[in-house]
């Protein structure tokens, strides 16, 4: 199984660079690059990528997705003069051109695809191509927006004809519409692409009504073109969140990508003079933890725009910690999406939903009186150019004072955030002759203050001290606890003949440790009582039986009909159990897998994998012993050596889809998450 994560960098392409006065182009700078590689070294993250040298594209390559006429033009810049260089510029929108420019639009384009073939080779399992100029606006006859060649459409065309792919998804998180990639794959059915971007109803650039939701492709390429118009500025962290949960990955995990391909433009994070947007560098880890379960991990990150160069060189840092397996840390900020952008967020699934199963079942429709519309262009935040409408003598003012309040904000948020991973990953108790079925990388404890557990344990339930292999497996599991407490690991596991009631413990002990809030996810028939009614535990409970009580904000039932055959557990997973365990924001996770599990193998791994991106990545498995067999697949599943694939995606059962509905709706106001997929009223806003 590939391992490792590349790491691909050249500072010769910081040599492009503006040799005349341009305020639409001077943002677009060299340091964009070489700032992004030295907080990388200095956050040590340098060290432990794989360093993949760097080569200039071919023309053949190149001419994949450009004219050969196209690729003349451009050649011939390296010849020119400035007042040349200047007239050529003028022939394209927003760029610029320098001597240099060709050189290094060919090893943008060659790293690029050095990193497709690392990772599709398997000699590391994802990475990262810091490289300039960006790529995503350039069409095939035209440079656009800073970009000369279109790196990652190039890539994609590449992977398709070395690798034979048939399925690549890419995900454009620029704050821009990535238009050149769009018309390059309009009709191509083997391309998913999807782009969130300012488009604030076709005031923003550049400004095309192709760039609105309902520019779904072509031909049979219908359905595979996804924008996610903004329409406002200011958005955040749970705003990108929601659009991932319930547009991307749902429509992902079904059209199931042999290779993803981010367009990585951090234009979009906190500072950024040109998207004025609220995400925070953690947010971008979250997002890349979200893309590393689909494509078998095969994910290659490529860099587009980004203009605070803080904001820019941290969130950088952030998507490489992640593709390296670090721990995430929590993604800061009220999980509530805005009124804004649920409208886009529902208005982008019902143009959808006649192409996609995983939207099939909704009660959507286009919303047409949308809260922004109000806006007049006079009262408008931005122009068509994104400049502030200020006086424009007072908005380098402006532009000064916002970078330093981003920058000491991020200063101060980072040291909150970044801290070491726990010197071990994964912790498990297993009896001795089970060890061989666990990876090298994990760690087996014994527990070892007996006295004081034993204490614990009496506190709680006297009666489980009377069986010595029932108190064996409490004291390993309480070892296990007070370790990821401790941040000794960061996950663990244990078997257990008594899941309900060792749970009870452990959710116990966790709250008698004050940890604050708890989420535990039970798959089973669960035999329980505790007390939910402080919000201190969030329970969720999926289970073929008919739940014994009402569902209530803090106790959630799931009555899941098991299908054997197919994994049909995505919409649970994406579209409520996220949503709402990201809205609660835990402390810790514990997973218990107890008896008559009426989820498959596939489905479990799921969670496991996604319900990492939460509470720092701490989180517990529970495993009834009847259920030994799940045991390895949990335990490669946290330490990150492999990425599990979890089947193709299925359209689950009636019944199960009508539970889902009712559930969402009942709970839709508690946590405010679950806003983006249920029926939307005018009354309602």
């Amino acid at each position: 199984m590939a391992s490792g994560t590349a790491l691909v960098y050249d500072d010769e392409m910081t040599s492009h660079k503006l040799l005349w006065d341009d305020p639409i182009c001077n943002i677009e700078v060299p340091e964009r690059l070489s700032s992004c590689y030295e907080l990388l070294k200095h956050y040590n993250l340098v060290e432990r990528c794989v360093p993949v040298p760097v080569r200039e594209g071919t023309e053949d390559e190149i001419m994949l997705v450009h004219s050969s006429d196209y690729l003349d033009v451009v050649k011939s810049t390296k010849k020119m003069n400035e007042a040349e260089l200047q007239k050529a510029s003028a022939n394209y929108d927003a760029v610029y051109f320098h001597p240099s420019s060709y050189r290094c639009a060919k090893l943008a384009v060659g790293a690029t695809l050095e990193l497709v073939d690392t990772v599709m080779s398997g000699r590391t399992r994802n990475g990262m191509a810091l490289v300039r100029p960006p790529g995503h606006h350039s069409q095939r006859n035209a440079a656009n927006g800073f970009c000369l060649f279109n790196n990652v459409a190039v890539a994609a065309k590449y992977a398709q004809r070395k690798y034979g792919l048939q399925r690549i998804l890419i995900a454009d998180w620029d704050v821009h519409h990535g238009q050149g990639i769009q018309y390059i794959f309009d009709e191509d059915p083997s391309v998913l692409y999807f782009s969130w971007h300012r488009f604030e109803h076709q005031q923003f650039w550049p400004s095309l009504s192709e760039s609105n939701y309902d520019a779904v492709g072509q031909g049979k390429g219908k359905g595979f073109n996804i924008n996610v118009p903004w329409n406002k500025v200011g958005m955040g962290n749970s705003d990108y969140l929601a659009v991932f949960l319930h547009v991307l990955l749902p429509i992902a995990f079904e059209f199931d990508p042999e290779l993803v391909l981010v367009s990585a433009g951090y234009d979009s994070g906190i500072g950024d003079p040109e998207g004025k947007m609220r995400a925070t560098p953690e947010c971008f880890a979250h997002l890349t933890h979200f893309l590393m379960h689909l494509a078998k991990g095969k994910l290659c990150v490529v860099l587009e725009g980004g203009y605070h160069l803080r904001s820019m060189a941290e969130s950088v840092c952030m998507t490489v910690k992640t593709l390296l397996g670090d721990p995430l840390p929590c993604l800061s900020g009220e999980m509530v999406p805005c009124l804004s952008a649920i409208e886009s967020i529902h208005n982008v699934r019902a143009a959808h939903k006649p192409y996609w199963e995983c939207l099939k079942y909704e009660d959507t429709i286009p919303l047409q009186y949308l809260s922004t519309r109000s806006y007049q262009m006079g009262e408008a935040e931005t122009m068509q150019t994104g400049t502030p409408l200020v006086n424009p003598q007072e908005a380098g003012k402006i532009n000064s004072d916002e970078a330093v309040k981003t920058e000491r904000f991020l200063e101060l948020h980072m040291k909150e955030i970044l801290c070491l991973g726990p010197p071990v990953k994964t912790a498990a108790s297993l009896a001795e002759s089970d060890t061989h079925l666990l990876p090298p990388s994990v760690q087996i404890v014994k527990e070892t203050n007996v006295k004081g557990l034993k204490a614990i344990v009496s506190g709680f339930d006297a009666e489980l001290l009377k069986e010595e292999n029932n108190l064996n497996s409490l004291l390993q599991m309480l070892a296990i606890l007070d370790k990821i407490m401790k941040k000794e690991v960061t996950n663990g596991l244990a078997l257990s003949s008594i899941a309900s009631r060792s749970s009870i413990v452990a959710l116990r002990h966790c709250s008698h440790s004050r940890l604050q809030k708890l989420l535990c996810v039970f798959i089973g028939d669960m035999d329980m009582k505790i007390d939910l009614d402080d919000g201190n535990i969030l329970l969720i409970n999926i289970s073929a039986k008919q739940p014994m009580q009402p569902n209530t904000k803090y106790y959630v039932s799931l009555n899941w009909k098991e299908d054997v055959e197919r994994n049909s557990f995505f919409p649970v997973v994406l579209g409520f159990i996220l949503p709402v365990a990201y809205s609660y924001q835990p402390d810790l996770t514990i997973l218990v897998i107890g008896p008559n599990r009426s989820l498959g193998k596939n489905e479990i791994s799921l969670l496991a994998c996604l319900l990492q991106g939460i509470a720092e990545s701490r989180i517990f498995a529970l495993i009834q012993d009847t259920e030994r067999e799940l045991f390895q697949d949990v335990a490669m599943v946290f330490t990150g050596d492999f990425t599990p694939y979890f089947g193709s995606y299925a359209p689950a059962l009636k019944e199960n889809m009508q539970m889902l509905k009712e559930l969402k709706d009942q709970l839709e106001q508690k946590w405010k998450m679950l806003q983006c997929s249920v029926k939307v009223t005018l009354t309602e806003r």
